[in-house]
């Protein structure tokens, strides 16, 4: 008769990674701003709590709708990728249709909590991010500050749209630095001017 098999309650960095689908420095980063829960061996390597990791791949997933003229060559320019996180749902469905109705090609997608949208962005950062700043659970300057050291998002183009006020952003830690906060009610013309700059900076 065979032993029954028992299932590790941890997982290497390097495991961890392959299930979650990003890379090991991404796991690493993670680790280190309490998104997963790891502890260290005697001999200095991590060992992730295979429930942390669940409890992640577990999330909502992300919403993907392109957007704009879908026409599109072989040969043609690659369509701007764009991430919206925002915890109202109306609000989602306002920016779903006002940026279907832009000039530029892109595919967007709306998430409606931070640790989904780190989980996404972990697998490769989008052109543009637009995010709110209160959210329930991990809030945005959370998720900001884990991104802000993500190699993933090196390129991204990050946009705050929030309800809080100059004082507030401030009183809470503020943003990183190159992230631009704009004031609700959302600026869609502001926001399609700073998406128009970032498609002229994109290579073809």
């Amino acid at each position: 008769m065979s032993s029954p098999t028992v299932e590790k309650s941890f997982c290497t960095t390097r495991e961890a990674a392959s299930l979650l689908g990003v890379s090991v420095g991404t796991v690493q980063l993670w680790v280190e701003n309490g998104l997963l829960q790891a502890w260290k061996t005697a001999g200095g390597h991590r060992r992730v709590l295979r429930d942390s990791v669940e409890g992640l791949l577990h999330k909502k997933p992300a919403q993907s709708v392109p957007s704009g003229p879908t026409a599109q060559t072989a040969t043609g320019p690659r369509r701007m990728s764009i991430l919206v996180v925002e915890d109202d749902p109306n609000l989602l469905r306002l920016y779903q249709t006002q940026i279907a109705n832009w000039p530029m090609q892109c595919d967007l997608t709306l998430i409606d909590n931070a640790i989904s949208a780190l989980l996404h962005m972990g697998r490769g950062g989008p052109d543009l991010l637009i995010s709110d700043l209160h959210m329930p659970g991990m809030d945005g300057f959370a998720m900001l500050k884990v991104l802000h050291k993500a190699p993933e998002t090196a390129y991204t183009k990050v946009v705050v749209v929030t309800g809080l006020d100059a004082e507030e952003v401030n009183a809470r830690g503020g943003v990183p630095p190159g992230v631009e906060v704009l004031s609700k009610p959302i600026p869609f013309a502001r926001l399609l001017l700073i998406a128009q700059g970032v498609r002229q900076r994109m290579p073809t």
